[in-house]
C-alpha cells in the first residue's frame, strides 16, 4: 500500500528524517545485493552497510520482504519518471521508439547498482512465504505499453503493417532486459554504443517497406 502524500512532498505520518533513513536503508540493500547477490545480502549485512541495525530497518520497512518490495516499486517509479517526459517529447513513431529504447539503457547505465540488484531478486527473491518478491506484473505491464504504441504507430502508418506488435514488443523488451546481466558483469559496457545498435535494428524492422532507413542518403 502506497502512503498518501502531504504537502511537504512527505508521506503523511512520515517525517522528513523517516523518509531520509528509508532512502538510506533501501540504497544500502540495492549496494548489497548488486555486489553480494540477493543470496548473501543478509539483513545483518545490509544494516551494517546503512549504519543501523536490524531492528531499526525492520521498524521501518516490518521485515526484510517489505524493503525488498520497495526497492523494486522504487525502480520502477524511478523508470517511469525517466521515460515518460522523453517519450512525450518524440513527435514520431521511430524518433518514439528509438527513444524507448536508447532511455531504457540510459537509466540503466546511470542505475547500474538498482538494476542489477532488481534482476538478483527477479532471479533468486523468494518471501518468507515462497512467493516471488519481484513484482512481475511490472515487466508485463511495460510489454503491454510498448504494444500499444507499436499498434499505433502501425495504424498512422509510420509502422510498416506486417509484423504482431505481441511479438515485436516482446522482443524488444528481451533484448533490452539482457543487458542487466551484462553489466552485472561487466560494469564498462558501452551501454550508449548497445543501445544505439538496438535502436537501430528495431529501426529496420519496423520502417514500411520502401522508405529509407535512418540516416540514409535519398535517390534522387
Amino acid at each position: 500500500m502506497r502512503s498518501e502524500i502531504g504537502k511537504s512532498g512527505q508521506p503523511k505520518g512520515r517525517t522528513f528524517i523517516e523518509t531520509a533513513r528509508r532512502a538510506q536503508i533501501v540504497a544500502a540493500a540495492i549496494d548489497t545485493i548488486a555486489e553480494l547477490g540477493y543470496g548473501q545480502a543478509s539483513l545483518a549485512r545490509i544494516a551494517e552497510r546503512a549504519g543501523t541495525s536490524k531492528g531499526v530497518i525492520c521498524y521501518h520497512f516490518g521485515s526484510k520482504d517489505d524493503l525488498i518490495k520497495e526497492l523494486v516499486a522504487e525502480l520502477s517509479a524511478r523508470g517511469r519518471a525517466y521515460l515518460s517526459p522523453r517519450l512525450e517529447a518524440e513527435p514520431t513513431g521511430a524518433g518514439m521508439l528509438r527513444t524507448y529504447i536508447e532511455s531504457n539503457l540510459a537509466f540503466m547505465r546511470e542505475n547500474r547498482n538498482h538494476v542489477v540488484a532488481a534482476v538478483e531478486i527477479a532471479l533468486s527473491g523468494r518471501g518468507a512465504d515462497g512467493s516471488p518478491l519481484y513484482d512481475f506484473s511490472i515487466r508485463d505491464a511495460g510489454v503491454t505499453a510498448l504494444r500499444q504504441l507499436l499498434a499505433h504507430f502501425q495504424g498512422t502508418g509510420e509502422f510498416r503493417p506486417g509484423f504482431d506488435p505481441q511479438v515485436m514488443a516482446m522482443a524488444i523488451r528481451a533484448a533490452l532486459d539482457a543487458v542487466p546481466l551484462l553489466l552485472a558483469s561487466d560494469p564498462g559496457l558501452d551501454v550508449g554504443h548497445y543501445g544505439r545498435e538496438l535502436a537501430d535494428l528495431f529501426h529496420l524492422t519496423t520502417r514500411p517497406e520502401g522508405k529509407p532507413a535512418e540516416g540514409a542518403p535519398l535517390m534522387k
